[in-house]
């Protein structure tokens, strides 16, 4: 079911620092999300959003929002954007929130940090090359190389091999491309051949930084989630998720230390960055985060 609602407000501020996305302000104009991943942390009881992947709370007035406040703020930090539901999703082909919002974010002359599973945003690949002006990332989320794993685990996102080409193609433009290596999946994702052949994919298509999380998150509704998909899916690995991590929230990888070593080599070895870029309003060039 779509909802439309009349917002209040649409930037809300990020405590300093932000050493995952290099943010000031986050930009929601959807809430819940159409893309159905198995592992969303969103569908955890304090985000309280009732039937996450159905449920689509749509700020309808969002641009007229951002026409209004982003003349007031004093500084002109990155937006970010895709904070519990992607801009990308399925309806935003329709309703144009997403482009309407960038219209006005490049006449402000505001950088903007895009996190996404589709590849939608190519529809708007020339207004992020306006804002790119000043500056502007998109990043995907990629957790597996294989097509076929990504669809069992995220089935109503674009194909995996979609988003490596729009990242190719983004990066072409000349825009900043990252890659957000998390959550990575017990038992599932976590090998290194995965991990070795989504790095080399990314180096490929000119990816500038690779953020990583050897794990993911578990706890009340989105862990009654995952292991309902994993009893579908995978039988048999929900028990050894409940032998392994209890009723733990934190989940790391039993190989963590193994795959952070091959990750932070072959990273080093082909020159991209493992913590985000973000943007120096006082240099003309981009510097990492460290």
């Amino acid at each position: 079911m779509i909802q439309e609602i009349n917002a209040k407000s649409i930037l809300t501020h990020i405590k300093q620092p932000d050493d995952w996305f290099g943010l000031k302000y986050n930009m929601n104009l959807y809430r819940g999300c159409q893309h159905g991943c198995i592992y969303c942390d969103s569908r955890s009881k304090c985000y309280k959003i009732d039937k996450f992947d159905e449920d689509i709370i749509v700020k309808f007035n969002a641009p007229e929002l951002l026409k209004n406040e982003l003349p007031r703020k004093r500084t002109k930090g990155t937006i970010g954007t895709g904070s519990m539901n992607d801009p990308y999703m399925p309806i935003e082909a329709e309703l144009k929130l997403m482009e309407r919002s960038l219209e006005i974010i490049a006449e402000n002359r505001f950088p903007i940090h895009i996190l996404t599973k589709s590849d939608l945003v190519l529809r708007d690949i020339k207004l992020i090359q306006k804002i790119n002006l000043v500056f502007a990332a998109v990043s995907f989320s990629i957790t597996t190389a294989d097509d076929l794993l990504g669809k069992k685990i995220e089935p109503r996102a674009t194909l995996v091999s979609k988003r490596i080409r729009a990242l190719d193609m983004l990066a072409a433009y000349g825009i900043t491309t990252g890659l957000y290596l998390m959550p990575v999946l017990p038992f599932i994702e976590d090998n290194i051949e995965n991990i070795t052949k989504i790095i080399k994919l990314a180096n490929a298509c000119g990816v500038k930084f690779i953020v990583p999380a050897f794990g993911m998150t578990l706890r009340d509704y989105q862990r009654d989630y995952y292991y309902k998909k994993l009893d579908t899916l995978f039988p048999g690995l929900k028990e050894r998720y409940q032998s392994t991590y209890n009723e733990q929230y934190s989940c790391e990888s039993l190989l963590k230390t193994d795959l952070e070593k091959a990750f932070y080599d072959l990273c080093g070895e082909y020159g991209i960055a493992t913590k985000v870029i973000i943007y120096n309003p006082h240099d003309n060039t981009q510097l990492n985060l460290f």
